[in-house]
């Protein structure tokens, strides 16, 4: 089986992130993953860059950690994919399937409503999936769901309680939305449980990606980091 992280931060570019591009991925290989998806937050998020910079210098800082990740790749020998987490007050969504040129020819996207932009992003071609859709924490003031807003539903979130996975679980199956699973992991080799997904078949690149978990061709798993 050939396994993928499809959800994970990294320093400088997540402000919340502790480990660097090499440490992730030099800390993936060494679980036997064989790609990862980087999914820092995006410019609405907890990016790590002044909020007044001019919106092509942050889009320059966001896509700086994944191009050292594609010079890396080689090196290291796993496989690195583009992925964006937006927000909204504490509500995320992993966007796949979108790449650099198209962010820096749609900024204007930035000022809309989550509730036109994921449409939109959608009817793009992209793979909106919600995550961790029940998580509760001090800073979020209530839970939002998007079901018309979104493909698929991060039904595994390896930093999430087991019981909001479980709500995850049914919201997804409720509404037929796709399933996908990942870390979040903001801290390179200091994280206790991992989460992903596996096929038979390797992940060519984000399309072929989006692809598979559309045909159902993609398995979730969670693994201990021991």
């Amino acid at each position: 089986m050939y396994r993928y992280e499809t959800h994970c931060h990294t320093a400088p570019v997540s402000a919340c992130g502790r480990a660097s591009v090499r440490e992730t991925m030099e800390f993936y290989k060494s679980m036997g993953y064989d790609g990862i998806f980087i999914t820092n937050h995006f410019l609405d998020g907890n990016i790590g860059i002044d909020w007044n910079t001019p919106v092509n210098e942050k889009l320059d800082f966001y896509f700086s950690d994944y191009e050292e990740a594609v010079k890396l790749s080689a090196e290291i020998g796993i496989k690195v994919f583009l992925g964006v987490e937006m927000s909204y007050g504490g509500t995320d969504f992993l966007v796949y399937g979108l790449d650099k040129e198209w962010w820096y020819d749609h900024t204007d996207i930035l000022n809309e409503r989550k509730s036109r932009q994921l449409p939109f992003m959608m009817q793009e071609g992209a793979l909106v999936v919600h995550a961790h859709p029940f998580r509760e924490a001090n800073y979020i003031d209530h839970i939002r769901l998007f079901p018309r807003g979104v493909e698929g539903v991060e039904v595994i979130n390896a930093e999430r309680t087991d019981f909001e996975n479980r709500m995850a679980q049914l919201y997804a199956d409720e509404y037929g939305f796709l399933k996908t699973a990942g870390s979040d992991n903001h801290w390179g080799n200091g994280v206790k449980r991992l989460a992903g997904m596996e096929s038979d078949e390797p992940v060519t690149d984000v399309q072929d990606f989006i692809k598979k978990v559309r045909d159902g061709k993609m398995s979730l798993f969670t693994l201990e980091n021991k």
